[in-house]
């Protein structure tokens, strides 16, 4: 019976997406986006404001999905927008004083299917939505509430916003919880399996994550610089390599962090003898207990390979991956945008499967995106483009179950 099980979930993968990857040098194949809905542009409360795209500037809109609901944050309209996958909007949080109340706000509550939450926001950032339904957004505080860390050379200046399920807003979080300090600036917010979030800022030394129990206080800083992280290059003859920190995603499990890290090191022009530019040497993935503040074992991630016209022949370049986030099963993935969309590489805790799928999209018609994983494994994007916004996923999950259950 288990031989019969193993055999239905390899041959269900191979005929959704073509082709399964066992070995480390996982073959490429296409996995087919579903568009879920699409969004318009305007003032109204289930359409986006992105009137400034053709401007310098930010753009400040953000998107998370959980259990197959979609919260988008628009920045530019100072609201956030919770949407079934049809793109029904089910909940609006709006700041009345920005746009004033949606058509329905005054609806009779038991009869509406929609629910409105006055706030005032003002700079919204990232979102994050744990199972008990709990919305976390990352928002500006006014200039009179902010703070600067002269020793640090930092303006602290945003909050976490934390909201009920019902709506209701409950506190706003600072470095050592509710009320705290405010933050230095959140690059991405996250939350575990065990409702615990997970805040992760950029500063002038390197990356310092908050993590926050279920109650919102606070239980590990965790600051990251390129001189406290493991460097396999420290006691050999390489002393130019250069390390770069390109993310920290939490495990959604264990209280454990995952850094990736890219090395470099300096290029010699061979005639003049003198340094001539930076080359990408590899990766590797380290994980980080928390409590302990001790590294684990690195994985290996395999780079990108890409071809090139040089001349009449082909060169061939490589190019880290950028890091996308962990799974509930411990898979790890990775992206990279190509000419023919996005490639994504998936990695099995150990190591040992490693599965290269392209995801298709036409950047040509994008002007801007924002990608998100969930736990099981599926990818969601919102891809802003010339008429209207779209927002799909693939179900890339799939493919890493029939693994975790073989």
């Amino acid at each position: 019976m288990r031989n019969l099980r193993r055999f239905l979930s390899f041959l269900c993968v191979a005929i959704l997406l073509l082709s399964v990857s066992c070995r480390r040098s996982g073959v490429v194949a296409s996995v087919s986006e579903k568009k879920l809905f699409s969004l318009k542009y305007g003032s109204f409360e289930d359409e986006l404001n992105l009137f400034n795209l053709s401007q310098a500037g930010d753009v400040r809109t953000y998107m998370a999905m959980r259990d197959g609901f979609f919260y988008v944050a628009n920045g530019e309209a100072k609201k956030i927008m919770e949407l079934n996958s049809y793109g029904d909007l089910l909940t609006l949080y709006y700041n009345d004083e920005a746009g004033g109340a949606p058509s329905f706000a005054h609806d009779n509550a038991e009869n509406s299917t929609k629910r409105v939450v006055a706030y005032p926001f003002n700079t919204l950032g990232p979102v994050a939505v744990d199972s008990r339904k709990y919305l976390y957004a990352v928002d500006t505080l006014p200039p009179e509430r902010q703070e600067v860390d002269v020793g640090k050379r930092l303006q602290l200046r945003h909050a976490v916003l934390r909201f009920a399920d019902d709506g209701s807003f409950l506190d706003y979080l600072g470095q050592e919880g509710p009320g705290g300090t405010p933050f230095p600036y959140i690059r991405a917010l996250y939350a575990t399996n065990a409702n615990e979030l997970v805040v992760v800022c950029v500063t002038n030394d390197g990356p310092v994550v908050y993590w926050f129990g279920d109650n919102g206080f606070l239980r590990y800083t965790v600051p990251i610089t390129a001189a406290t992280v493991p460097n396999p290059y420290k006691d050999s003859a390489e002393d130019s390599v250069y390390i770069s920190i390109e993310n920290v995603i939490p495990d959604l499990v264990e209280r454990r962090l995952y850094l990736k890290i890219d090395y470099f090191a300096n290029t010699l022009d061979p005639a003049l003898k003198v340094q001539s530019g930076v080359e990408y040497q590899h990766t590797l993935l380290y994980p980080l207990d928390v409590a302990t503040g001790r590294y684990g074992a690195p994985l290996d991630i395999p780079a990108y390979e890409g071809t090139v016209a040089e001349g009449l022949g082909m060169e061939t370049y490589q190019m880290p991956y950028d890091f996308l986030g962990v799974t509930e099963s411990g898979w790890f993935f990775f992206s990279v945008p190509t000419d023919k969309g996005f490639q994504v590489q998936m990695v099995q805790p150990n190591g040992q499967r490693i599965l290269r799928r392209t995801l298709g999209a036409r950047h040509g018609d994008i002007l801007y995106y924002v990608m998100h994983l969930d736990e099981e494994g599926i990818l969601s994007a919102l891809f802003v483009k010339r008429d209207e916004a779209e927002v799909g996923w693939w179900r890339t999950d799939i493919l890493v179950d029939a693994f975790v259950h073989e």
